[in-house]
């Protein structure tokens, strides 16, 4: 989502048309969920996705007529055997789209509004009105579109804007991490507060797993001890970059609720001085690499050291889901599986969370 906003930004300060597509309701099994969009171009190029297949390329077919000055509307589609045998695509569900054609002399103040927002990356909240013939919405016109910030004000509309009541009575706050949904014939869809990942080693695993976290939008900060190795040119993507020795660089850093942390150094005591510093902080996820046995002697040392059982109980290690990883890409594809799961859902699922070493430690009255 984060490249298509800075595609939609960069389209409409050149005053170039363009389609806004979103996936704003989905029923059964479909190949994308509510909140995929896609930017249609006039030469029929595009950024983002609503899943590929017929039903992308039919709104991509249907949103190229609307630059001959055609309006906002709705299109739904159902995934049977008469619509996508071709293609394979027999899913069964049905999806509805957002169509939004955006014209040189459009009123864009809506979009600008969503892309600041976005940009801020605090969360928001975008209701579209799609079944506006419930009495509750009133004068309400379909595709009206209502846009909330992360404190649930209402700072943008687009369309008739009458139903203002009922879309807020139905506002799920964003800070509870709802995901997309419908009620009372509005679509609310919503973008999450962007999370930082901060990853102390900036080795393979390091580089890789920032690629992919940078991939499904974490913003990042990547420290290590190696100037050669924590750089712009391995770390393109990377809001941060942050070269110093360990002790002295992670007390310094800015780490709150919000932040994500991960130990993948390229040595014992290395992941020893950042689990110590890490654990003290406010940081939602602190995951440490390494396996059973040297886990445990890091957190017998800490225990040493007054690190207490509690702060310890918190540390994810060995991080990544169990999928069998065996070489570097795997791993960061488990390990940030684990890091979108604590994200979009608050916590990892118990069932999924690797056994803490720390249940097979003597406790600290027996040592």
């Amino acid at each position: 989502m984060k490249q298509l906003i800075s595609d939609l930004k960069q389209a409409l300060d050149r005053n170039q048309p363009v389609i806004y597509t979103a996936l704003v309701e989905t029923r059964g099994s479909t190949p994308q969920k509510a909140g995929a969009a896609m930017l249609v171009y006039p030469d029929g190029s595009q950024s983002g996705t609503l899943g590929g297949g017929c039903v992308e390329a039919d709104v991509k077919r249907q949103a190229l007529k609307l630059f001959q000055g055609g309006e906002r509307q709705l299109l739904t589609f159902q995934l049977d055997s008469d619509y996508g045998w071709d293609d394979g695509l027999i899913c069964g569900g049905r999806m509805t789209m957002l169509v939004d054609p955006i014209h040189p002399d459009s009123d864009t103040s809506f979009y600008r509004r969503l892309i600041e927002q976005f940009e801020k990356g605090e969360g928001l909240t975008e209701a579209i009105v799609i079944d506006a013939d419930r009495e509750v919405l009133g004068e309400s016109q379909a595709t009206d579109r209502y846009l909330f910030d992360h404190e649930d004000q209402l700072i943008a509309t687009s369309g008739t804007g009458v139903a203002t009541e009922t879309v807020t009575q139905n506002l799920r706050s964003v800070r509870s991490r709802p995901r997309p949904y419908v009620a009372e014939g509005i679509s609310y869809l919503t973008y999450l507060q962007r999370c930082k990942l901060v990853i102390v080693g900036a080795g393979h695993v390091g580089e890789k797993v920032a690629e992919l976290a940078a991939d499904v939008d974490f913003d990042l900060c990547i420290v290590d001890d190696r100037e050669e190795y924590c750089n712009a040119e391995r770390f393109p993507r990377a809001q941060e970059l942050v070269v110093g020795e360990f002790a002295e660089a992670l007390p310094k850093l800015e780490i709150d609720h919000n932040t994500l942390c991960l130990i993948v150094t390229r040595g014992h005591n290395h992941d020893e001085e950042a689990l110590y510093h890490l654990v003290q902080t406010e940081a939602s996820y602190v995951g440490l690499i390494g396996s059973k046995r040297k886990i445990k002697l890091i957190f017998e040392d800490l225990l040493q050291q007054g690190i207490s059982t509690e702060k310890l109980e918190r540390v994810y290690a060995p991080i990544g889901f169990d999928i069998g990883s065996q070489t570097v890409p795997e791993i960061a594809v488990s390990v940030v599986a684990e890091l979108i799961a604590h994200r979009n859902l608050g916590a990892v699922p118990a069932k999924y969370r690797a056994r803490n070493p720390l249940s097979d430690l003597p406790t600290q009255e027996t040592m």
